[in-house]
């Protein structure tokens, strides 16, 4: 089911995938540079409603809108404020999560909006050859049950990287940002994505 909602960043689409006894709402949003057809979205939207986890793939407003460049951090946390009552609408606890950018927008807001976790896909912990410029603030300041999945080679901060905190880190070996690997890589891609759902599936269950 295909949902457009309005926010004040935009119209956005939600692209839902319900499970037939849902207990919670895993809602995820894409990063800068892609959309819900990533591979990891996609894995977790087939994977997760089996297990009594409904999925919403959020397209944030720049992203329906046809824009080729995200904007300001501001402005995608306006969008996603936007979309949490869509999100909410079932009654069931929902799972803040995004990709990329969209898991530092789920981080910046998760406290502020009742999310009862965090799934951050790829966190960009810096940009790539920048780890100066560290993002672990907003990583740290979620201040709900978070769980980090990146990839073993991912540019934007490798998981020995990432800081001690309260949160859970599962990686992906041989990964890259978008959790590709290399066809000499003694994993499967297959195998990849599983370690991506399997991690994802065990925790949601974690939450009840």
């Amino acid at each position: 089911m295909i949902e457009t909602v309005e926010t004040e960043a935009g119209t956005a689409r939600v692209t839902w995938h319900h499970a037939s006894e849902p207990r919670l709402v895993l809602a995820v949003s894409h990063g800068a540079g892609g959309g819900i057809g990533a591979r990891d979205l996609q894995a977790l939207a087939a994977a997760l409603p089996a297990h009594g986890v409904s999925v919403a793939l959020v397209e944030q407003p720049w992203r329906v809108a046809g824009r080729k460049v995200a904007p300001a951090p501001k402005t995608l946390d306006t969008g996603w404020r936007g979309l949490w009552p869509a999100l909410t609408r079932p009654g069931l606890p929902v799972i803040s999560g995004g990709r990329s950018a969209g898991a530092r927008v789920a981080c910046r807001t998760a406290t502020e909006l009742g999310a009862r976790a965090v799934l951050a896909l790829s966190f960009p912990l810096h940009p790539p050859g920048k780890p100066e410029k560290s993002r672990a603030d907003e990583l740290l300041g979620a201040g709900v049950p978070t769980l980090v999945v990146q990839g073993g080679n991912d540019p934007f901060g490798r998981p020995e990287e990432f800081p001690e905190g309260g949160f859970e880190l599962v990686e992906v070996p041989f990964g890259d940002h978008s959790f590709a690997v290399p066809k000499r890589a003694p994993v499967t891609q297959e195998a990849a994505l599983e370690t991506v759902t399997d991690a994802v599936t065990r925790w949601a269950a974690s939450l009840g």
